[in-house]
Formats: C-alpha cells, sequence, structure tokens
C-alpha cells in the first residue's frame, strides 16, 4: 500500500530542503541587502514563508520567500515611509490585502495565462539565472556583487562583462567541477549515485577545496568576501534581538495602506505566476489551490511584518531548485524554513565557510533545465508563430525587463493571435449557388463574445447583392450585445440596401432580435436548393467563406 502523508517521502523532502535552505541562505541575505534593509530581515521572510506558508500553503513544491522584484518598491517604500519600523506596517497591510483577494477568490486569474507564456517565462528566468551568477562563478566581488537574487530584476550584461576582467581562480575551479559533476549526475553510469544528493556533494567539495588552499596558505584561497556571510549573534538575547517590531502609528498614514496594496498586487501577481510556473515542472502534475496560496501568503506577511521581515512571494529559483533536487512534497520547504533558523541561531561559523561559486553552480545548472534548448526546439517545430512568438517575446522580455514586463508582453502577442484567430472563425457555414440566387447560411457558435464581432461583420460586408441569408442561433447559448446590435443594424439598414433578404433565425426574446415567422419554411427552401441538380455547396470556415464571396 502506498504511503500518504506529510512525512511519506521524508528521505527525498529532507535531502531536497537541505539543498533549497543553501540555496536560499544567501539569496535571503543578498536581497535585504539589495532592498536596503537588515540582513536578518531576508532570513526572517525566509523562515516565514518556509515554516508557516509552506505548512497552510496547498502546494506540494512552491517555495516562499524574499522576491528580488520587490527590492525597487521596498527600497522606495523605506525612504517615502521614513523608518524600517513604519515598513514594516505596510507589509502588514499587504497581508492583510492578500487575505481578502484569497477569500474573493482572485487566484483565477492564473488559469488565464497561456502556457506559452508560462513556459517562456520558465525560459527567460533560466537565461537570467545563468547571466546573474557567472559573476559569483568567477568570484568577482565588485561594485554591486552583492546581486546574488532571485534573477527576476532585469538585464546585467555589464557586470557580467567586467566580471571576466576579475577572475578568481579558486572560484572557477569551485564553478566549473560543481557544473560537471551536476551534469555527470544525470549520466547513466551515475545512476547509482542517485540517493548522494548532487547539490549537497558540489557544497562539501567547494568548502573541502577552499579548505585546502586556507591551510596549505596559498594566494588562491577565497576569502569571505567570496563566502556566504551570515550575522553572528554572541548570544540568544543578541540573536532575539535581531528580531524587530512595527512601529503600530504608522497604520494612521494614509502611504502605509497604499504601500502595502501596492506590494499585494506585484506580490500576487508574482506568486500567481510562479505557482502556475511550479505545477508545469512537478513531474506529478498536482495543482495548487490559488485561492488558498494567497491567503496563506497574506497571513505569512502579515507576520513578518509583525517581527521584522521582508515581503514574500513564491519564488521561481527555489522552487525548481527544490523540484531538481527531488522534492515531493511540501516537507521539503518546511525543512529549509526550519534548517534557516536552526543553523542561523546554532552554527553560522560553519554555514559562513561555503563558497558562494558552489551555489552559483547549482543555480546555473537549474538555469540551464529551466531554459533547455528543447523547449525552444519543442515550441519552433511543434506550436507553430503563435504558440512560439509569444514563447520568445517572454524570454526576452523576462531577461531584457523583468518578469512581470516580459510576462506582459508575451500576454499581449498571446492576446494579438486569440483576436486574430477569432476574427477568422466565428462560425459554420454553407453557401449554395442555384437558378433561384445565391443563398447562404451563417450558423452562430454555442458562445458569440465581442471578439466575433469583427469577423462576422466582414462576412456580412461581404454578402453578394440580391442574396437570400439565413443566420441560425438555434445552438447559440450566449450572444453578446455588440454582436446583436450589429446583426440588428445590417438586417433593418444594409440588408435592404443591398437588396438581401435576411432571415434571422433560433434567437431568443431575450436578444429582441426581429425573427423569422416561419425558421421550417426558410430551411426547406434550402433543401430544395441542395436538391437541384446544378447546385454548388461549400462547407468550412470563415475564410472559406470570404474566398466564395470574393468571387461574386
Amino acid at each position: 500500500m502506498k504511503k500518504s502523508g506529510l512525512f511519506s517521502n521524508i528521505k527525498s523532502d529532507a535531502i531536497s530542503g537541505v539543498i533549497v535552505f543553501l540555496i536560499a541562505l544567501p539569496l535571503c541575505l543578498g536581497i535585504a541587502q539589495a532592498s536596503g534593509a537588515p540582513l536578518f530581515a531576508g532570513i526572517v521572510t525566509g523562515i516565514v514563508g518556509g515554516i508557516i506558508v509552506g505548512f497552510l500553503s496547498g502546494s506540494q513544491l512552491s517555495v516562499v520567500g524574499p522576491a528580488a522584484g520587490l527590492t525597487a518598491i521596498v527600497i522606495a517604500a523605506i525612504t517615502d515611509l521614513g523608518s524600517w519600523e513604519i515598513f514594516l506596517c505596510a507589509v502588514m497591510a499587504a497581508g492583510l490585502f492578500q487575505l481578502v483577494l484569497g477569500f474573493a477568490r482572485a487566484g483565477f486569474i492564473a488559469n488565464y495565462i497561456p502556457s506559452s507564456v508560462i513556459e517562456g517565462m520558465l525560459a527567460g528566468i533560466g537565461l537570467t539565472i545563468i547571466i546573474k551568477m557567472i559573476p559569483e562563478a568567477v568570484g568577482y566581488d565588485g561594485a554591486g556583487h552583492e546581486r546574488m537574487v532571485d534573477a527576476e530584476d532585469g538585464f546585467t550584461m555589464d557586470y557580467v562583462v567586467s566580471a571576466f576582467n576579475h577572475i578568481e581562480p579558486a572560484a572557477m575551479v569551485i564553478s566549473v567541477i560543481g557544473v560537471a559533476l551536476l551534469f555527470l549526475w544525470m549520466t547513466k553510469p551515475f545512476k547509482k549515485l542517485k540517493l548522494v544528493p548532487s547539490g549537497l556533494v558540489v557544497v562539501l567539495m567547494a568548502v573541502a577545496i577552499n579548505e585546502l588552499l586556507r591551510m596549505s596558505g596559498s594566494p588562491l584561497y577565497l576569502d569571505t568576501t567570496h563566502l556566504v556571510n551570515l550575522p553572528i549573534a554572541g548570544s540568544v538575547s543578541e540573536f532575539i534581538g535581531q528580531f524587530s517590531m512595527p512601529d503600530f502609528s504608522g497604520f494612521a498614514n494614509p502611504a502605509v495602506w497604499q504601500t502595502g496594496a501596492v506590494i499585494a498586487v506585484v506580490a500576487s501577481i508574482e506568486t500567481l505566476l510562479c505557482i502556475e510556473a511550479t505545477d508545469k515542472l512537478d513531474p506529478m502534475k498536482r495543482f495548487t489551490p490559488t485561492n488558498r496560496e494567497l491567503k496563506a501568503q497574506g497571513l505569512g506577511n502579515m507576520i513578518a511584518g509583525l517581527i521584522g521581515g521582508l515581503p514574500m512571494t513564491s519564488v521561481i529559483v527555489r522552487s525548481s531548485a527544490n523540484i531538481q533536487a527531488g522534492a515531493k512534497s511540501k516537507l521539503s520547504t518546511i525543512i529549509h524554513g526550519t534548517l534557516l533558523i536552526v543553523c542561523v541561531a546554532l552554527i553560522p561559523t560553519v554555514l559562513n565557510l561555503i563558497p558562494k561559486a558552489s551555489l552559483a553552480a547549482i543555480l546555473i545548472f537549474t538555469g540551464y533545465k529551466l531554459c533547455n534548448p528543447k523547449t525552444f526546439v519543442h515550441f519552433w517545430r511543434e506550436g507553430g508563430a503563435t504558440q512560439f512568438i509569444p514563447f520568445a517575446a517572454t524570454a526576452i522580455g523576462v531577461v531584457t525587463l523583468d518578469l512581470l514586463k516580459g510576462v506582459g508582453i508575451g500576454l499581449t502577442f498571446s492576446i494579438i493571435f486569440l483576436l486574430y484567430r477569432n476574427m477568422r472563425i466565428p462560425f459554420f457555414f454553407r453557401k449554395t449557388s442555384h437558378s433561384k440566387g445565391e443563398l447562404v447560411e451563417i450558423k452562430l457558435a454555442q458562445e458569440v463574445s465581442f471578439l466575433n464581432k469583427a469577423g462576422i461583420k466582414m462576412a456580412l460586408e461581404k454578402l453578394p447583392n440580391g442574396s437570400k441569408v439565413i443566420i441560425d442561433a438555434g445552438e447559440t447559448e450566449y450572444i453578446d450585445f455588440d454582436v446583436l446590435d450589429l446583426i440588428r443594424d445590417f438586417h433593418e439598414t444594409r440588408a435592404k440596401d443591398k437588396n438581401i433578404t435576411m432571415s434571422l433565425v433560433g434567437f431568443k426574446n431575450i436578444y429582441k432580435v426581429p425573427r423569422t415567422e416561419n425558421p421550417d419554411k426558410v430551411f426547406s427552401e434550402i433543401e430544395e436548393a441542395y436538391e437541384e441538380e446544378n447546385s454548388t455547396t461549400t462547407a468550412g470556415n470563415y475564410q472559406k467563406l470570404i474566398k466564395e464571396l470574393d468571387k461574386n
């Protein structure tokens, strides 16, 4: 009998939890530093996102924590509001707004994001991860080296170019060996070693190489600049003192609520996008209840704000690393959050031995998995232009701009193609040429939306003078008001001008359309026309209709 429950996959979840913890640790610190917040604030958010949101969330594989996509908002908000303690009120307000969104069932938005855009977002994030991790991989510690973040805040190629002018040999060796080990772990000869987590092997290998260099007195030894840098508390009270409380008087400031609303909207959108992407990566193809996720993160943000943390979202880098490490359930993210608080409190000195180059190697490998060239080939060969263009546009937008703008560009292309398709295929038709003239039957679809208006309008305008036209809505459940208005106007004016005999069949009384009194007589006329010896009948979609009408 198959085991079920939170601890049914504890071995694989524990291993992946350790890997995600090692990746999340420097990211939490780096995002806090980039946001102009206390370093410990990033750790607080990682702990709350891992343990509390991880437990409450319906997602089995998503990892929640501080995200680079919010850094610009946080920097501006701390400055505008005047203090970190007042900003924490805005974080709590953002959590409250997210709770409201969850109860209002706003999570349905994620269901309307096309798969081509989601895949493009993943590919773009993968490319951005690789670009951003190159400086860490080569050991560059120049201005901006703290930007080891979630790869959601745009293009930094100038920084990458500078990095190749300042290579640290030991960091380069560690990252190259690390990436090679990760690829080797995927090959057939190494299948027996699958029980040993490749990411953990890379980290231990990196620590061993650097410690050997230190003990041998080599100048290639990587100093603290290139290692994980955790704040070290001298006592329990000093550790507890790193948590901070909000200045509750800030809730009287309208700017706090405005900032909270902005954070809630941006964080919710990023979360829904990342949840959708994580579900696509899930080997078991499970679905996350999005409204429950908004509620969980809303509560998480309220708690994070209360104890001195940054705002949180679901983060695709850590989530994809979680999946690649073999996670099976939400226990892995709970373990990662637990390790954050335990290790930061008890063994910060040991964690500070880990070279950042080893973590960069793990992330570069994760980035490659996200932007695998096979995905590009698949969309090019199988999807056609309507799938490949939104996919590629999203990927390029995420790399060159940021996550939300890239997704916006991809959605724009998807909507353009959607409008184009709806304009071309709004109905089924039959057209008959016989001795009494032209007879055209237009059978409307089950649902006719405003997207179909342009196509129907073009079809009506192309109808030949003197023809007989039947518009059949017998199987139509819904017709948009704009389309009804168009049909009414054509029936009352243009049809008379073009000497067209128009019959409207099957329209419901609520639509207030002038219907044909005897529809059976109209259809019998169609059947008689089909039976004529020299009649010619065509059937197909809108494009065929236009071609036929163009001949007249």
